[in-house]
């Protein structure tokens, strides 16, 4: 019987990097990733088999083997990371999934203004240098009522400016209600220890009282925070101060009035059945004096950080220092005027996040029968049925809110359990992420977009056919 060769023996028998790359298999790869990227992920595989053999793993140190080893994440990178997927999911403004959908309109201005050359920062009737947000205050203003409007790159940008350039070194009152924390470890607290502004905590956690504010104001009080708290809720033996009473304290008092809407919302979206949210022309017609909020999620738009208020402190914020960091790329701009210039023109079904709220439960229900019916052609052996789903808005607006709808399930035992399906359809070419009941695949039909039917049923075909 021939001995098996020893550890040292395999690793001398280590393929050479040259013998590696002249792997016909890896000519792919070279032309898509380049050859010091190719040779990066080798010389990892190569590592990974010399610990493997060191640690007495019974492993063959091939050529073979090791591309073997490297084929996944040369895979990987092959595809890229930021990748189109179907939202299956029934979360409107999914955070995970890129949030909001851009209008058509706004996908051909930044396909217009990234082609070319653009005027980012030039004023044509001029003939001169401009200012790049000016191409969004104006639109800011019509929609909001505000007296003038700033853009920066995302909502914690805008708070971040906020405070830094209005209440650094000064006390700022916030209740303690309103001291969240919002997905990405954005915290209130932390936030304003990063500005130079002083937290000063009032109430308790579920009851704050206009007393409490008036009690805890001083000569180094700069302003009144409200904010926004987002995918938190709290109910039962609740209150909390009206914004009229917290702009009247702060106008007698002489300090700001500042407000954190979070998501923000645009218009009153009660005839969506979704009610309780202020918009931001409400906050400002109730006396706040700036209030911030983002772009890309109840509105609509890209990522992007809007501040709204009166023109005499939006313009110290558009001379602090800090704007420059947190100022916003011509792409971006070009979606969210033409998202803004849709909601002046009251074209609010164009915007798909809004689209998506507003769609009738009779249509829901036609479009689920029909993504059933192409499946049933697709997976003939499959169990495959309509059911009622519960959808939400996502994007930590109304928390507590769920939006009724419709959706296929899908079991099939040759597939295995739903979290398996859902394992192979997230290994598709277009990945699809749906959800699961009762060890059933289940796809919301709400947040698909034109196309995506195709893209489900080609994706079950691709997962059947390598059962």
């Amino acid at each position: 019987m021939k001995p098996q060769p020893s550890g040292r023996e395999k690793l001398r028998s280590l393929p050479s990097m040259d013998l590696l790359l002249s792997i016909p298999e890896l000519e792919p790869y070279f032309s898509s990733l380049g050859r010091e990227t190719v040779k990066s992920v080798l010389s990892e595989a190569l590592k990974v088999t010399r610990e493997k053999i060191m640690l007495g793993e019974d492993t063959v140190p091939s050529p073979e083997a090791v591309f073997t080893l490297a084929f996944p994440e040369l895979n990987a990178k092959k595809k890229g990371s930021l990748r189109q997927v179907v939202n299956a999911t029934g979360v409107v403004v999914h955070t995970n999934l890129g949030r909001s959908c851009l209008a058509r309109e706004a996908i051909d201005a930044v396909t217009s203004v990234s082609r070319s050359y653009s005027t980012l920062e030039y004023d044509l009737s001029e003939g001169r240098r401009g200012h790049r947000t000016d191409h969004v205050e104006w639109l800011i203003r019509a929609i909001t009522g505000a007296e003038s409007g700033l853009a920066v790159n995302n909502n914690a940008g805008a708070v971040l400016l906020m405070l830094a350039a209005l209440c650094s070194g000064k006390e700022v009152i916030v209740s303690r209600g309103e001291l969240v924390e919002i997905g990405g470890s954005f915290r209130i607290p932390e936030i304003m220890a990063f500005s130079g502004a002083k937290l000063v905590e009032v109430g308790a956690t579920n009851r704050t009282h206009l007393k409490d504010y008036r009690n805890a104001i001083t000569g180094e009080t700069a302003a009144v925070l409200k904010v926004h708290p987002s995918n938190f809720r709290m109910e039962g033996f609740t209150s909390s101060v009206p914004r009229e009473e917290l702009a009247m304290l702060a106008r007698e008092r002489e300090i700001l009035f500042l407000e954190d809407l979070g998501s923000g919302t645009i218009i009153d979206l009660s005839s969506f059945g979704l009610k309780g949210e202020p918009t931001v022309s409400d906050c400002i017609r109730q006396g706040v004096d700036v209030v911030t909020f983002s772009g890309d999620k109840m509105l609509g738009g890209p990522q992007i950080g809007c501040i709204a208020g009166k023109s005499e402190i939006i313009k110290k914020l558009r001379t602090f220092p800090l704007l420059r960091a947190l100022r916003v790329d011509k792409m971006t701009l070009a979606a969210f005027e033409a998202t803004l210039r849709l909601y002046l023109s009251e074209r609010f079904l164009d915007i798909p996040t809004l689209s998506m709220l507003g769609v009738k439960a009779d249509d829901l229900r036609n479009r689920a029968l029909s993504l059933s019916a192409q499946l049933k052609e697709t997976l003939p052996e499959a169990s495959i049925s309509v059911v009622e789903v519960e959808d939400a808005v996502g994007g930590g607006a109304f928390p507590a809110e769920t939006l009724p709808g419709w959706g296929v399930t899908v079991s099939m035992e040759a597939l295995g359990s739903a979290g398996n399906i859902l394992a192979l359809l997230r290994e598709c070419t277009v990945p699809v992420i749906a959800g699961a009941r009762e060890n059933m695949t289940v796809l919301h039909v709400r947040t698909l977009i034109q196309g995506d039917e195709d893209i489900i049923c080609s994706a079950f075909r691709s997962i059947a056919a390598g059962r």
